[in-house]
């Protein structure tokens, strides 16, 4: 497929968009950036493509039990609701917390007004090691409506798929559920810090950074978001 798509500096060529008085070099390096955002585009479908490439992960060794907002245990396979795929982000907000990570939050938040179009393809979790009562009182200090959020008050999910420790750290797994088995499909693998950048994975989800990545000022390493202003 990525030998019939014509050079990204040819199409790039052909970019009608001139901005009123715009300098020769503006419009020089602009031409120069956006034969790089196309051939950034294609390497995101191209992972894309090779993600939903992967064979078949891990089949799960149990069907891990959560609390639901209004005191049900629940399973993991319930979770799934009438989808075939699932996504489970675990937030740090363990008991050792007062309250929950700012950055978790912040994503958490761009999040809250998709999660009715997400549900429509597949279904959608958010949980954490608190008591539900703790993370209903964050749901409701924070003004979510549609978050699905969900205790795991046993934390054997945690140690199988966040970490082994049951340390307090955030977690993206996706599962699959195929002719009744429920497998692990992939999850995000923090990489190190390059340097002047915060740990991170390879895919950006919130909005927050997207938007900041669009400025000269760009992110900074050391700002995090808060709770409040």
């Amino acid at each position: 497929m990525a030998d019939l798509l014509e050079p990204a500096a040819d199409q790039a060529a052909r970019n009608p968009i001139r901005h009123i008085g715009e300098s020769a070099e503006y419009r020089a390096a602009r031409q120069a950036l956006l034969i790089e955002e196309i051939e950034l585009k294609r390497q995101i479908e191209r992972v894309a493509a090779q993600r939903r490439a992967l064979p078949p992960g891990a089949e799960l060794p149990q069907d891990y039990g959560f609390v639901a907002e209004d005191g049900r245990r629940v399973t993991l396979e319930e979770l799934f609701g009438p989808h075939q795929t699932l996504v489970v982000y675990s937030y740090m907000f363990g008991p050792q917390r007062k309250a929950p990570c700012p950055m978790c939050t912040s994503f958490m938040s761009g999040m809250e007004h998709v999660i009715p179009d997400v549900q429509q393809r597949v279904g959608i979790a958010f949980t954490a090691r608190s008591p539900i009562e703790r993370l209903i009182e964050w749901k409701q200090k924070r003004g979510w409506v549609h978050m699905p959020i969900f205790s795991d008050i046993d934390g054997d999910y945690t140690r199988h798929w966040v970490h082994p420790d049951d340390a307090d750290v955030p977690s993206y797994n996706v599962f699959t559920r195929r002719d009744g088995t429920i497998r692990h499909f992939w999850s995000e693998e923090m990489t190190e810090a390059d340097p002047g950048q915060d740990p991170r994975g390879a895919i950006e989800r919130n909005p927050l950074w997207l938007v900041l990545d669009s400025t000269p000022e760009g992110r900074d390493p050391h700002w995090h978001p808060r709770l409040s202003y």
